[in-house]
């Protein structure tokens, strides 16, 4: 009795009591807790979105349709996800010493599949919320809804829906902050630690990235929308603030036109872009295409033979009347309902669909100007304005996006675009299958139907070939008609202003312009026909090699290449006699290209033609039209110079280029005739 008394002291000494744990007991212990609360609250989870998509969402039938998918999204997605989940989490249950390390590795498992379920459902949250403002304002739908979840899920309450939608936000939110409970409570020599610590880094990135995707939805829903504004109210959006801001971009893109400042390179961005051009062209073209070809099978339907009276009974007419009866009526009718249908309509919503592109593009425009701007005050001045910080965040989040997006984009397109092409082709082949069916019996009408089908393709091309020669022969002979185009005469006044180009550049840079020309493009010139410009770099600022920059005697500006030629000038002989008074000592006369031949002396009291439109520009000068039956008088001017004539056109008198003047063409050196 003694000695369990003696003994008892000793054993109460050996048992722990709960104020005596070690830290290391309670830090497990709660790591348990932790560990148990997150499955128990994924379990209750997942109860209650199945309870949203099997009880609630069934029973609201009676909602607008679409609104379904709206409020519930792709919650389909995140109950298979999050299942799956749940099932790993609880068969880590069996290993409680592996528990925690194991829960880390399936996080980072599962985090790609996470971030995109919960970005595409994050993203139409704010939709769903306006369509349940929506409903509250209908008492009696508010009221059906509201009785509905009730019924089905009471701890909702006067919430309603907004206590449902807003679930899958409160999860995914949730869970860096469950596993960060978890790792508070491992040791840090535990191996389980640096898992969880990715597990938490990795859940804390997903949330991140969520806001980022749903930020850059935002932004695009915000700048793809198409408003069609009178002018009346786009002026009367018109304000301080916007003009300070055009104001800004438009001389931020002038520095850029003349050099001043860098532009932002995106080559990335700059591929996409083409590629996505490219894409939109190909819709457009094909659009065009389609919508001509509908016109000609409209026309071609109007043509009703079978409704005529042809007055020739029996034979072939009265059986050609009957298959045409019978293709309008069935074959083509069905063809063109299928054609509207399957090629027409889907083409329409491609074409539809790029507008959102479209804008986000030119948009980029204006948000890249933006940009460069408040880089450059960053780094002269070291800080910005908290609108200028969010300016260049705009542009960094749209150039994301359409970096991200527009590869999928343009890869969608292409693939739409090829089912409709391919549409289009089994339609074609459907039409001539059902139209060969119902012309059977009268093929043996046909001129070439003991033809077999290979030959008949060689005897088609054959005829085309045929055809293609005759058209190039003509073209051939058509452009010996005609002289070839020649250097314009220099405008009147113009000396002093190509004696000052000369002496600045040298005649090796001068050009002259060979249309008139209306700058439409920023820094484009507008110059009139026959300008002498000095060419100062063959490329503008994007490296363009069609658009040159030139110095046109006053102003410099950029011009389409193909609109110039290089201009020689002739040097003044000094046998020439000076100081006599004559109508073309303002100006000089350029001498023709080296490879044209020299201009030709026509005969005086020559009939001919002008070739080419000329204006006066003086009284001593006469207006032609081209093809204007003219009388040659003179043969040259008054110094000699066969490069002007002197003639009679609609009973004026007066001087043109000779080159302006051809001969009346004979019909004999043509030498070509119609295929009979």
């Amino acid at each position: 009795m003694a000695d369990s008394e003696a003994d008892e002291p000793s054993s109460r000494s050996e048992s722990p009591e709960p104020e005596g744990r070690s830290s290391e007991d309670r830090s497990l212990l709660h790591q348990k807790l932790a560990i148990r609360e997150l499955i128990d609250t994924e379990f209750s989870y997942l109860h209650m979105l199945r309870l949203c998509t099997s009880d609630i969402r069934s029973r609201l039938q009676q909602l607008p349709p679409g609104d379904l998918d709206v409020l519930f999204s792709n919650m389909d997605d995140i109950i298979q996800v999050s299942s799956r989940f749940l099932q790993g989490l609880q068969e880590t249950a069996c290993k409680e010493e592996d528990q925690a390390d194991l829960i880390g590795n399936l996080f980072l498992a599962f985090q790609e599949e996470f971030e995109q379920v919960y970005k595409v459902y994050c993203a139409n949250y704010d939709q769903a919320l306006l369509l349940v403002k929506a409903y509250r304002e209908e008492p009696e739908l508010q009221k059906t809804i509201q009785s509905i979840i009730e019924a089905a899920m009471p701890q909702a309450g006067p919430s309603g829906l907004s206590f449902l939608l807003v679930i899958p936000l409160q999860r995914i939110t949730k869970y860096p902050l469950l596993l960060q409970k978890i790792l508070e409570n491992t040791p840090m020599d535990a191996s389980a630690h640096p898992v969880l610590q990715r597990a938490t880094s990795a859940l804390q990135d997903v949330n991140s990235n969520i806001n980022e995707y749903k930020m850059r939805k935002e932004l695009a829903l915000k700048y793809t929308k198409v408003e069609q504004l009178s002018l009346r109210e786009r002026l009367a959006r018109i304000n301080t603030h916007t003009l300070s801001k055009k104001t800004t971009r438009l001389s931020q893109l002038l520095k850029q036109e003349a050099g001043l400042v860098p532009r932002t390179e995106d080559k990335e961005f700059d591929d996409l872009e083409e590629r996505f051009q490219w894409v939109s062209l190909c819709v457009t073209e094909l659009k065009s295409n389609v919508a001509a070809y509908m016109d000609n099978l409209e026309a071609f339907l109007s043509f009703r033979p079978h409704e005529r009276s042809l007055d020739i009974p029996g034979g072939p007419a009265e059986q050609y009347c009957s298959l045409a009866r019978d293709l309008q009526l069935g074959a083509f009718l069905q063809f063109k309902q299928r054609l509207k249908g399957l090629v027409c309509q889907p083409l329409c919503s491609l074409a539809r669909a790029l507008a959102g592109p479209q804008n986000l593009i030119k948009k980029r425009l204006d948000k890249v100007l933006d940009f460069e701007r408040v880089e450059e005050k960053l780094l002269d001045v070291g800080s910005v304005t908290y609108e200028e910080q969010a300016a260049r965040h705009t542009y960094q989040a749209l150039n994301s996006l359409l970096v991200a997006e527009l590869p999928r984009f343009n890869q969608l397109v292409m693939q739409w675009l090829s089912q409709i092409l391919c549409t289009f082709v089994v339609l074609q082949k459907d039409l001539a299958d059902q139209v060969l069916r119902r012309a059977e019996n009268s093929v043996a009408l046909l001129p070439h139907h003991h033809v077999s089908e290979p030959d008949f393709q060689k005897l088609l091309e054959d005829m085309q070939g045929q055809s293609s020669s005759q058209l190039r022969l003509f073209q051939e002979n058509f452009e010996k008609v005609l002289p070839p185009p020649t250097t314009q005469p220099l405008l009147p006044g113009s000396e002093h202003q190509l004696q000052a180009l000369l002496s600045r550049y040298g005649p090796g840079k001068l050009y002259q312009v060979t249309s008139n020309l209306s700058g439409a493009a920023t820094l484009d010139l507008t110059l009139p026909r026959g300008h002498i410009v000095a060419l100062l770099q063959n490329k503008d600022t994007k490296g363009n090699h069609g658009r040159w920059l030139v110095d046109s005697g006053g102003h410099r500006g950029y011009v389409p290449a193909g609109k110039l030629q290089p201009y020689h000038h002739i040097i003044p002989s000094e046998k020439e006699p000076r100081g006599q008074p004559d109508r073309h000592e303002d100006y000089c006369l350029p001498t023709a290209e080296p490879t044209q031949p020299s201009v030709p002396t026509v005969p005086t009291m020559t009939q001919v033609v002008a070739a080419y439109p000329f204006v006066a520009r003086s009284t001593h000068e006469v207006s032609l039209q081209a093809g204007q039956p003219v009388t040659i008088l003179e043969a040259r001017d008054k110094k000699g110079n066969p490069e002007w004539s002197l003639v009679e056109a609609n009973g004026q008198r007066g001087y043109v280029p000779s080159n302006f003047l051809a001969r009346t063409p004979s019909p004999t050196p043509w030498g070509w005739s119609l295929p009979s």
